[in-house]
């Protein structure tokens, strides 16, 4: 990994929290779980199980007040009082991606640009690590956290995706230009990506779900790309639509 600087908890971690996806992340050993955290609300029978499975797994167990675990799970309704840190090991930020990727290796990502539909963000992550993408790309404004409903709809997948991380997607689609990626938006009116000629390293950017690519980065690409659609169908959904472009990537190496 590079010296790009310190790696935030944010790009190493995905927080899961209420009492049901604490204990099992806790009860699956394919998972590493960093920390548990409690408020000091939470007593009684709902402690003591939480404590017992935390210790069984040699998992340290951190007190805070209600307040601070509703900041740190992002999630002021849903928590419960408990949230886990599980380790990515396969997300990086962005910067130290591609300092490991170096100057000639291929690569191929996907690049979320507002998706907002939890649903839509897990459904993408399985379908690019079903796929063996490098990488795709949640900048942390603008798209939801990994959380219990991003979870859920990866089927679990998204603790072992290749996410990265970086603030915005425009920053996003800045770094991986210099690093010699072509960057193309997936929308409306552009050239077959089926017959489109791509360079090794590629990121394909899917927007959101209503009105497609945002301005900043759509001015930023290398240009657009579509999917043929026949039957008078208009478009795919975005999951859809990045399930087709994951394993076209896929198709291409």
């Amino acid at each position: 990994m590079s010296d790009a600087g310190a790696v935030s908890p944010k790009d190493r971690f995905i927080t899961v929290y209420g009492r049901k996806p604490v204990l099992e992340a806790l009860a699956d050993p394919d998972l590493e779980v960093d920390k548990v955290v409690l408020a000091d609300t939470v007593r009684g029978g709902g402690e003591r199980e939480i404590t017992a499975a935390a210790r069984g797994r040699g998992v340290p167990v951190q007190r805070a007040t209600a307040q601070r675990v509703k900041v740190l799970a992002g999630n002021g309704r849903h928590d419960q009082g408990v949230l886990a840190d599980v380790v990515a090991p396969r997300m990086s930020p962005l910067e130290h991606f591609l300092s490991d990727l170096g100057t000639r290796r291929p690569a191929s990502v996907l690049v979320l640009d507002a998706v907002t539909n939890p649903s839509n963000v897990g459904m993408i992550l399985r379908s690019a690590t079903a796929a063996g993408l490098d990488g795709v790309l949640l900048p942390r404004r603008g798209v939801p956290a990994i959380d219990p409903l991003v979870i859920k709809a990866s089927a679990g997948v998204a603790f072992a995706a290749p996410v990265l991380r970086c603030a915005t997607a425009t920053e996003g689609v800045d770094l991986m230009h210099a690093a010699g990626f072509g960057v193309f938006g997936l929308d409306a009116g552009g050239d077959s990506l089926l017959e489109a000629s791509l360079p090794s390293r590629v990121a394909l950017v899917l927007g959101n779900e209503t009105d497609g690519l945002t301005e900043d980065v759509r001015s930023r690409l290398d240009g657009i790309l579509s999917l043929p659609m026949y039957g008078g169908v208009e478009s795919l959904n975005v999951a859809s639509a990045g399930a087709v472009a994951a394993y076209e990537l896929l198709r291409r190496r």
